[in-house]
């Protein structure tokens, strides 16, 4: 991480050898490029008068040089050394006003300048230096001190979100907003695991995030400005700005500002018990689940993240009962493709990526299996939806599972059920699952049970849904209710006459049981 005084020492000026040339009052001299017209593009850190010919003394790097050449003139040597010492002392260009001294450019010190690639420039009208050097020198300070004000800006803001517990995308929502450009975080294998900004140019450098990434390398020249991650002497990750269209010295201040905050962020857990590799996973996953940005849109993000998307066979699975770490770890021991993340109420979301010739049904077998036996727990369900082939189809996938998964959490009784359950495993329970947000289905379950959830009695309720569940077996029902047999009778008795049915009859007491496991799937 780059500290405060590594910024100010590296910290360029804002204006180039060409902005400085289109200058009111540079224009007014004619100015004409003669040589190293390839590196117009060298920041200029300060404008120095000076005519003696070993002027690379005085310099320290970055300056323009504005000279008369009056102490050059007829002396070819000292043109020749004049322009090889401002070289040696990495100058940014040389202004030569022409009048007494030369005429015209002096061949010598032109063909120097352009076999050492120093950019020389003539002006063709007299010009007062020192309104040259009041011009460059107080827009350099002006801007200097923006970016540095816009960086202790960021830096209080950022701070602030810090403190009051923001979690990580808030914190880079705050950089995007003031670098206006895309802002990914990555770790060193360069998976992205973070992103902000607009969404539509986010998804621009997602797209194809692997090899731009790599083409961009550590070049700034293209706006694409980084700041590493890490502290105690270990790197972890990086920030980069994407396409920032400042000037690279604020790019870099803002970088390294957002980067600061980061490493803090993470030093004090972030808000959150999960890394930022999980937070990543965990909010692609909730994303697709949830439906509310498109399946297309998550793709870039998906790739970036690392997960393989062309030409695969997607596995959606849903597993209660089983921590995201050891099923990360199952994973990698089984070699397989996927993304892990915890969704509510104790379930985890696995969306396997498989080659197209692999065998998805048995890869999923080998999954739950692995699973069971590492976590030893005999409640341990691996839920799954039918493969998918085209990545829009995920979403639909992981909301079955889902279903299938709750279903078998919301069964009152014990069921055999295969190493992977899907929804043909759980018959009408998981219907009703999938169908449990329908107002029709809705109208019905609260119809047929109204005459006990007026009432509001749980106890009774809690027999109903015994007695169902077990095959409407009385003997059973009494034992688990830890009642006689006399008991349950009248408690029967009372749940058919508030109802309105009779129990007995098969076809009303499926209706009843439809209906209450609709009621118990909405309530869940």
């Amino acid at each position: 991480m780059t500290t405060t005084s590594e910024t100010w020492e590296r910290l360029e000026p804002a204006l180039s050898v060409r902005q400085v040339l289109t200058l009111e009052r540079v224009l007014a001299g004619e100015p004409e490029v003669v040589a190293g017209a390839g590196q117009l593009d060298r920041p200029v850190r300060w404008v120095h008068v000076a005519e003696a010919p070993d002027v690379g003394v005085m310099l320290s790097g970055g300056e323009m040089v504005l000279t008369t050449g009056v102490l050059l003139a007829g002396d070819v040597d000292k043109q020749a050394e004049y322009i090889q010492s401002l070289h040696r002392a990495e100058a940014a260009a040389v202004v030569l006003g022409l009048g007494r001294a030369f005429p015209s450019p002096p061949d010598v010190m032109r063909r120097a300048a352009e076999r050492c690639g120093l950019p020389m420039v003539v002006l063709h009208r007299p010009f007062p230096f020192a309104e040259l050097t009041e011009e460059v020198q107080s827009r350099l300070v002006r801007r200097k001190f923006a970016a540095v004000s816009l960086s202790e800006s960021v830096r209080t803001a950022l701070t602030g979100l810090i403190t009051a517990g923001a979690p990580l995308q808030r914190l880079l929502d705050e950089v995007a907003a003031h670098s206006a450009c895309p802002v990914v975080v990555t770790n060193l294998a360069h998976r992205v695991l973070a992103t902000a900004g607009e969404r539509p140019a986010v998804d621009d450098v997602l797209r194809d995030w692997e090899r731009i990434s790599r083409q961009a390398g550590g070049s700034e020249g293209d706006g694409w400005i980084r700041a590493e991650l890490g502290g105690r002497g270990e790197r972890w990750g990086q920030i980069v700005l994407c396409g920032y269209r400042g000037d690279t010295a604020t790019g870099r201040l803002l970088a390294d500002r957002a980067a600061e905050a980061l490493v803090l962020h993470r030093m004090l857990g972030g808000g959150s018990a999960h890394t930022w590799e999980e937070q990543s996973a965990q909010s692609l996953l909730t994303d697709l689940v949830s439906g509310v940005v498109p399946a297309r849109q998550l793709l870039p993000r998906a790739r970036a993240a690392g997960l393989p998307v062309n030409r695969r066979t997607f596995v959606p699975l849903v597993v209660r009962e089983g921590e995201p770490a050891q099923l990360e770890r199952v994973l990698r021991m089984l070699g397989l493709s996927g993304i892990v993340a915890e969704l509510a109420d104790g379930a985890t979301a696995v969306l396997l990526s498989l080659a197209r010739d692999q065998d998805d049904t048995v890869l999923a077998a080998n999954f739950a299996a692995r699973v069971r036996s590492e976590s030893g727990a005999t409640r341990t369900v691996v839920a799954a939806a039918d493969a998918r082939t085209v990545w829009v189809d995920v979403p639909a996938g992981l909301r079955e599972a889902q279903h299938v998964a709750d279903a078998v959490a919301d069964s009152t009784t014990a069921l055999d059920l295969p190493a992977v359950v899907r929804l043909k495993d759980v018959h009408l329970r998981g219907l009703i699952r999938l169908l449990r947000d329908d107002p029709q289905v809705q109208s019905f379950a609260e119809r047929e049970l109204d005459g006990l959830l007026c009432a509001a009695d749980e106890d009774l309720l809690a027999v109903l849904r015994t007695y169902l569940a077990t095959g409407r077996n009385k003997s059973r029902t009494a034992l688990l209710h830890h009642v006689s047999r006399p008991a349950l009778y009248r408690r029967l008795e009372a749940i058919q006459a508030r109802l309105g049915v009779d129990l007995d009859d098969f076809e009303q007491a499926a209706s009843v049981h439809i209906a209450l496991l609709a009621h118990d799937a909405q309530q869940a």
